[in-house]
């Protein structure tokens, strides 16, 4: 529940995701991602819906690891800014660039540039056109996993 930029307060619910902004090399040596940092699909999928979050937009991708099971497995990656020729129903490869890092707004000035991922298996009954950041906290169709378990 805890905020790790700006004001470092609370947040209003838990975070549903991990929040990557630094690495560290080999050399031991932090660094930045910024504007220009690339992002890669993590498996082969679908898109099924670009919408807008409060730094830029996410991205939520099908996996099509359980074919006509009852929920659907998803990666989310947000604060992006999609490719220009991304759009819903378009495969995409592993490792295929999906957009790179939205610049944080005037209003987030405290917060650097990062990607939010989160993983979650969605039931396949909720519809994906209606999902929002908001709906997404408050479903019950939804199982979040830890990303740190699948980089």
């Amino acid at each position: 529940m805890d905020k790790w930029w700006g004001n470092q307060g609370k947040r209003l619910k838990p975070h549903e995701g991990l929040d990557l902004c630094m690495y560290q090399t080999h050399q031991n040596q932090t660094l930045f991602l910024d504007e220009q940092t690339k992002l890669p699909s993590m498996y082969d999928g679908l898109i099924l819906k670009i919408m807008d979050d409060f730094i830029g937009k996410s991205v939520i991708l099908e996996h099509r690891l359980n074919k006509n099971g009852p929920s659907r497995f998803c990666t989310i990656y947000g604060h992006i800014l999609p490719l220009s020729g991304l759009y819903e129903d378009k495969a995409v490869m592993e490792g295929e660039i999906l957009g790179t890092l939205a610049p944080p707004r005037n209003l987030q000035r405290n917060l650097p540039p990062h990607l939010h991922l989160s993983v979650v298996w969605i039931s396949s009954n909720i519809s994906i056109q209606p999902l929002d950041w908001d709906s997404m906290g408050k479903l019950k169709g939804l199982k979040w996993i830890d990303p740190l378990s699948l980089i």
